[in-house]
């Protein structure tokens, strides 16, 4: 299942993204008003250099001097209160888009993965991070700052054109070089953060393959791999990093050349009289060409940050565009069990031809549907579409007439049980794991375990239910996590049971318990549908489904389906030994002379 990405699409997740982060205007507009007042008053040390000369140093009044420094010493801790409330207010709007975002791209990276979209990777939660991190960054307070930068380029224009037009023009020379950091830096960085997650991939692939991997002593291999594309990674960080350096070293030239500079041209023009402000003000214009330069050096320091931020900006957004949020819909009955497969075509994600094709049956409540066939069959691509992870290019998979696609899992999630062939565990304990990691019933928890017959190994664990079983219950034997993935897909009573190969990693003991409560749940009215290699449900079987190379090759019940094939192996054994009938060669017939003789 692919999906085209077009400009509308990438647009509506850039308005997605737009509305999440424009949310906190209070506190963006609190924080605007702060960085004004502090621009003003970040003003303090000019003004009382300029004070000093111009009244202690000709009045020599060393009362005036300590008013002075009372002053500039309140000017400061008020500012100082000033940037504590600016950053307070950018932290609470950073905290603000997080708690927004986070649980809609968490939700859509998730869906994302089910269809095997690109853009659903762990990088989603990441790039949100950075989102919100960037919030209150200081690229931002650079950028609000820059009123003040403003406000001491138009004192410079005031005190003498050319000063003023000097430090303009090393200020633009600055923000060019900061692009031109950007420019330049975004590839190379581009391609090192996808050599990073290319290493980060095998790393942990290799280390969840452990057991195998020295099993067979793969790992100098396997180290060998993932260190070539660690080399691959410091490569393109090293060539971004130099050229980042480079940059950075003329930026912090241009930033020192500011201060002498101005200071020489001041200088030339108090000498020469057209220096407002006379001589104090040489030293107060260096002072200003600092701050000129402060917040655009800030801005460009933070290219870096900027592109990362761009970057992430630009996942989110395809990412959100791809799984649109879910529109509100009215709740549903709780379903009968009523299911019905109608016509159903299906393209896996990731597949280019349909791995089902137009694919119909039906199984009612209390009915067990065995779906058999052959590897490949598309077996297990079924099951995914009759749980609702993937849908259909063609036809519906409905549950008492509802699309299970279409259907919220949130809502329809309590009603449905699954066990995958891979029966997947989850970090936690024995009791959470089979209670769906929602509230803990302890006696509904029981309850499923008794039915699937492993109290009694629970029971002997260290601490029973409260067990930690790690990740993927890598404590438990196999056939352990079968029948413990068994238990959580039984509880809390669900109306409709897909098995996927339940008694793979059974003995014969649990064979039979298997087979005693398909027996109890049908007796409640529950749908199940079993998919096995094995003949052992076959006999507890209602209904029989036969696939192969993804088709309906038989369906119906168990009778009529055993008897089709039957007869279908007779007919096919009476044709192969008429064809090899007709394939020996005809014997001479005997003569009445060759008789005789």
């Amino acid at each position: 299942m692919k999906l085209a990405s077009t400009p509308e699409s990438r647009a509506s997740g850039t308005r997605q993204l737009r509305g999440v982060l424009s949310g906190p205007r209070p506190q963006y507009w609190q924080a605007i008003r702060l960085s004004l007042v502090t621009g003003v008053l970040v003003l303090a040390p000019s003004w009382y250099m300029f004070e000093v000369y111009g009244r202690v140093l000709n009045s020599r009044n060393v009362g005036t001097m300590g008013w002075l420094l009372l002053a500039a010493l309140c000017i400061y801790v008020v500012l100082e209160l000033l940037e504590l409330a600016r950053s307070r207010a950018l932290r609470r709007a950073a905290a603000d888009v997080n708690a927004k975002l986070l649980p809609r791209v968490f939700h859509a990276s998730f869906t994302a993965n089910l269809r095997k979209l690109p853009s659903g990777s762990v990088q989603a939660v990441s790039d949100v991070k950075t989102l919100a991190d960037f919030v209150h960054s200081p690229a931002v307070t650079g950028v609000m700052d820059l009123p003040s930068s403003l406000l001491c380029l138009a004192l410079l224009y005031a005190m003498n054109i050319w000063v003023g037009l000097l430090a303009t023009v090393l200020a633009l020379l600055q923000l060019g070089i900061g692009w031109l950091q950007h420019v330049r830096g975004a590839r190379p960085y581009g391609e090192a953060n996808g050599a990073q997650a290319a290493a980060q991939l095998k790393a942990s692939a290799t280390l969840r393959n452990a057991q195998v991997i020295e099993a067979m002593g793969m790992q100098h291999t396997m180290f060998t791999r993932w260190m070539a594309t660690q080399r691959r990674f410091l490569g393109k960080l090293s060539d971004a990093s130099d050229s980042a350096s480079a940059m950075g070293t003329q930026s912090k030239l241009i930033g020192l050349l500011m201060g002498s500079l101005l200071l020489g041209l001041a200088t030339w023009a108090a000498l020469g009289n057209s220096l407002n402000g006379g001589m104090a003000m040489v030293i107060v214009a260096s002072i200003l060409g600092g701050r000129v330069m402060a917040p655009m050096a800030q801005i460009v320091g933070q290219w870096r940050q900027i592109g990362g931020v761009m970057s992430a900006h630009t996942r989110l957004a395809q990412l959100l565009s791809d799984v649109p949020a879910p529109e509100f819909q009215l709740p549903l009955p709780a379903p009968q069990g009523h299911l019905s497969v109608e016509a159903l075509t299906l393209t896996p994600p990731g597949a280019e031809a349909p791995v089902l094709k137009n694919v119909s049956f039906f199984a009612r409540p209390g009915e067990l549907l065995t779906v058999v066939g052959p590897s490949a069959a598309g077996k297990s691509t079924l099951a995914r579409a009759l749980i609702g992870v993937w849908g259909g290019q063609v036809g519906k998979v409905r549950l008492d007439g509802a699309d299970v696609y279409t259907w919220p899992k949130w809502e329809l999630g309590a009603h449905v049980g699954y066990l995958s062939q891979g029966v997947e565990l989850f970090d936690g304990s024995v009791a959470e794991n089979i209670a769906r990691f929602g509230r803990v019933d302890l006696d509904k928890v029981r309850e499923a375990a008794n039915r699937v017959g492993i109290t009694a190994m629970i029971e002997a664990l260290p601490e029973g239910f409260d067990t930690q079983i790690g990740a993927d219950g890598a404590v438990l034997s196999g056939g352990q996590r079968q029948r413990l993935g068994l238990a959580r897909a039984i509880y809390g009573s669900p109306k409709f049971i897909v098995l996927d190969e339940p008694n793979a990693s059974l003995d014969e003991a649990g064979d039979r318990e298997l087979q005693a409560l398909l027996k109890e749940l049908k007796s409640e009215k529950v749908t199940i549908v079993a998919i096995t290699h094995r003949s052992n449900l076959l006999m507890a079987a209602d209904r029989l489904l036969v696939l192969q190379d993804g088709a309906v090759l038989q369906f119906g019940t168990k009778d009529e389906v055993l008897n089709a094939v039957k007869a279908a192996n007779e007919q096919a054994l009476r044709a192969q030994a008429a064809r090899m009938v007709a394939a020996q060669p005809a014997q001479p017939a005997l003569t009445t002379q060759g008789a005789s003789a």
